[in-house]
């Protein structure tokens, strides 16, 4: 996951720069440029709230998950050891009864 976050985040510089470097070099007014600038600026940041977003839900939902399966597994554990301490009890009375 780290890596996909790294990727997310290169990728998003690099529109930004591109982005940038676009319009700066537009033939355009001071003034045009710099509302231009900021109005990509806060669409990337936009963007990339949404991506964090996205990613933070992901997150919990596989922590969910990860939890309900680790209590799946340890209640799948505890009735096996149960069952096999039954049947070691059966197993004990039933060789203590053939030797009396």
């Amino acid at each position: 996951m780290a890596n996909a976050a790294k990727l997310l985040g290169a990728l998003l510089l690099g529109a930004a720069a591109g982005a940038t470097i676009g319009v700066l070099f537009a033939p355009d007014k001071g003034s045009n440029t710099r509302k231009k600038i900021k109005s990509k600026t806060n669409e990337i940041i936009d963007q990339l709230s949404d991506k964090i977003d996205e990613a933070k839900e992901t997150m919990t939902n596989l922590r969910e998950k990860a939890m309900t399966t680790a209590e799946n597994v340890k209640s799948r554990v505890k009735d096996t050891i149960e069952e096999e301490a039954d049947m070691v009890g059966r197993r004990t009375r039933n060789a203590n009864a053939h030797t009396n």
